[in-house]
């Protein structure tokens, strides 16, 4: 009964969610100083009035703000995000196509984050105090104050640039058709975009499981364990792995926003042609109903790694789900 309340409180959470993401999105976007008009047809067109007048009400851009919202929400409700201005097609199949490339970026590098800053944040832990652990902090405080952007730029210059292991962009070598592209090219074209998330995002795991291995490893019954005549290493194996193994993927959960905000500054620098190069494009041109479509889905897809989180609570804390069964 309690996990059934659970699920229709989550509902109800994301519900509401979309509808503020929805209205604050429609209102920012809309009242932004680009004409998405002017966009559309070009600065320098010919057009004469009428014509840009069918235009626009073709757009709907004539109506008042809150009819515009109301008929764009009434079609979202039917499966229907609207016409991009920029790509000229449904705002479903270009979300659908560019998430499909930003999704293969983000788990490479949320994996790779999350598997590398636990692996790290363990051993440093352990080894509080030493030279390594002093440079790895040093290391993951300088990547979290780096700009994502100034990031890629700087592994785009040393690897791409420089030493030329790597391509300097794209998802693909340029100038050969998608379907003679080989799985092994795309995962070359992916190492740098991946290295800088990975970079960028890594760290607060780091930080964060070596302080609380080093919380665990002060306390009364890590003492206990001392004296029963286990060395560290069994300690961290057998007791404070399962302590830190939940706040590590709670923290690795969270940073799904801040992820995702990175994808779109790093898929920039390096033309990686996913939904943070279709946001940029969608933003210079005023493409209200791609903006609005990505709003959305940003929200829904960082609301659902959240609530996953939630729900692997009570796969590494037996007390919660313990506590769920009780009732």
């Amino acid at each position: 009964m309690k996990r059934g309340k659970s699920i229709l409180f989550e509902l109800i959470r994301m519900i509401l969610l979309l509808i503020s993401v929805s209205i604050l999105a429609f209102v920012l976007i809309t009242k932004a100083p680009i004409d998405p008009l002017v966009s559309y047809i070009g600065t320098e067109s010919t057009l004469s009035q009428e014509a840009k007048n069918e235009i626009a009400e073709y757009w709907g851009l004539n109506d008042s703000l809150p009819e515009r919202f109301l008929t764009w929400a009434n079609h979202v409700l039917h499966g229907d995000m609207g016409t991009s201005i920029t790509y000229k097609r449904p705002v479903v199949d270009i979300i659908t196509e560019r998430f499909a490339y930003s999704f293969v970026l983000m788990l490479m590098a949320w994996l790779l984050s999350g598997v590398l800053g636990f692996i790290l944040g363990v051993i440093c832990g352990m080894k509080s105090g030493s030279i390594f652990d002093r440079m790895v902090k040093f290391f993951c405080l300088a990547m979290k104050s780096a700009p994502t952007f100034w990031l890629g730029l700087l592994v785009l210059m040393i690897f791409a640039v420089i030493l030329g292991w790597f391509p300097l962009g794209m998802a693909a070598p340029i100038g050969k058709v998608a379907s003679e592209v080989t799985l092994g090219e795309r995962l070359y074209h992916l190492v740098l975009p991946v290295m800088t998330l990975t970079l960028v995002s890594m760290s607060e795991v780091v930080l964060y499981t070596r302080q609380k291995l080093i919380e665990i490893m002060n306390s009364d019954f890590i003492l206990y364990a001392r004296t029963r005549g286990e060395n560290k290493r069994q300690i961290v194996m057998r007791h404070a792995l399962r302590n830190i193994a939940l706040p590590a993927i709670t923290v690795q959960f969270a940073s799904f926003s801040e992820l995702f905000g990175g994808m779109a500054l790093a898929e920039n620098v390096f033309s990686y042609p996913g939904i943070g190069t279709a946001t940029t494009a969608a933003a210079m041109n005023a493409d209200v109903p791609l903006l609005l479509g990505i709003a959305l889905c940003s929200a829904l897809f960082v609301f659902t790694g959240n609530m996953i989180a939630n729900g692997l609570y009570g796969i590494f804390d037996p007390r919660i789900r313990e506590g769920g069964n009780n009732d």
